[in-house]
């Protein structure tokens, strides 16, 4: 048998033998029969090809070929300390993870924590500010507990040299505006010494401007809008609508008027009367306490209190405000202080953190939503 032929047979080598691997062809030449001890000379020539080869650092060595189980064990140990080191990089980026997360909290913590918690805190002379936003009512962000709570704060503090009510709201709850200016009017008798201003930023209608005539002075931008002097009851009536569809109205009570703001029943010509005279005598609470802030800088206009609402421009025309300027202007300029505290009582940081978060997680899933349709 030729050396070319064997070198094409032989699957051990990938490339011809060269004269150094005389014992290996010698092996390969050997007869096909052979004597007993043929096992044993075939293992030296399968060595002898494995030494003549040039070996990487996975090539199986002589120990693992001679004994399989140490070639087991080896492959079970590289096993183990694979999983090892995935397991030992998971709780590493899993610590990252997490170490990043608390970083990020606390950071929103700081961030959005007001700059004063405690109305006994010095923090030097400043002009204190309480932003009074959106609908007035007891369950939103302008209720009565939380805009006191500022204005306490506000004026208990030692280094306030001025406060400044920073309105934005299109009114609300009567009651609570009324529980608003009652603590105002309270707080500058206890505090003679300590200004207030309200500035009115994009509006203050209604009971935005029941709380604003609190103050000592009122500013608003020339654009803003303000009024609204005036008491409303709205709903809706489906009689007509029934009496079409065929619908009979079961309505039980027990007393006379119980039911007489019930959309699916008539209006009651008596009950209208009465309604209207409730609404007229809150209204007249309105324009006494619009009085009594105003006073004499009230201008003698027919439309006041019909519930209209002017420019800030108008309104200082109509003695609605006394000036055009924006709560950095009042306190740089009227009050004097330029440093600007902000007071406003707010949830936790991490209620309202919480809270931001699920709106954004809502947002998200309607676009979601919206996208998938």
């Amino acid at each position: 048998m030729s050396d070319d032929k064997n070198q094409d047979n032989d699957p051990w080598l990938g490339e011809p033998a060269g004269p150094a691997n005389t014992e290996q062809h010698a092996a390969d030449d050997a007869p096909a029969t052979q004597q007993p001890g043929q096992g044993e000379e075939s293992q030296n020539s399968l060595l002898g090809r494995l030494r003549g080869k040039k070996r990487s650092k996975d090539t199986v060595s002589e120990q693992d070929i001679e004994n399989p189980e140490r070639w087991e064990r080896k492959v079970i140990e590289k096993l183990v300390l694979g999983l090892f080191r995935e397991q030992r990089k998971s709780r590493r980026w899993n610590l990252i993870f997490k170490g990043l997360m608390f970083s990020y909290l606390l950071m929103l913590f700081f961030i959005y924590m007001p700059d004063t918690g405690d109305s006994g805190v010095s923090i030097g002379k400043h002009t204190a500010l309480i932003d009074i936003k959106g609908v007035i009512a007891a369950d939103a962000e302008a209720s009565a507990d939380g805009v006191i709570s500022g204005l306490r704060s506000a004026f208990n503090n030692k280094g306030t040299a001025g406060v400044i009510m920073r309105i934005n709201s299109p009114g609300g709850s009567p009651v609570q505006a009324g529980y608003i200016n009652d603590e105002i009017v309270r707080l500058r008798a206890k505090y003679p010494d300590i200004p207030l201003y309200s500035v009115i930023s994009d509006i203050c209608a209604s009971g935005g401007y029941y709380i604003a005539v609190a103050a000592d002075h009122i500013y608003a931008d020339k654009a803003s809008i303000v009024g609204s002097i005036g008491v409303l009851m709205d709903g809706f009536g489906f009689v007509d609508a029934m009496n079409k569809l065929g619908v009979e109205r079961r309505l039980l009570t027990a007393g006379e008027h119980k039911g007489f703001l019930d959309p699916f029943s008539p209006m009651n010509s008596k009950e209208k009367q009465h309604i209207e005279a409730l609404l007229a005598n809150i209204h007249r609470q309105f324009i006494d306490v619009v009085k009594k802030g105003r006073g004499d800088r009230l201008e003698d206009h027919d439309e006041l209190f019909s519930g209209l609402v002017w420019s800030g421009e108008q309104s200082v025309a109509m003695g609605l405000i006394d000036g055009l300027g924006s709560s950095s202007y009042v306190a740089r300029e009227v009050i004097g202080v330029e440093k600007i505290v902000d007071f406003t009582h707010r949830p936790p940081a991490l209620e309202r953190f919480i809270e931001r978060l699920g709106v954004a997680m809502a947002n998200t899933v309607a676009s979601m939503v919206g996208q998938i349709r």
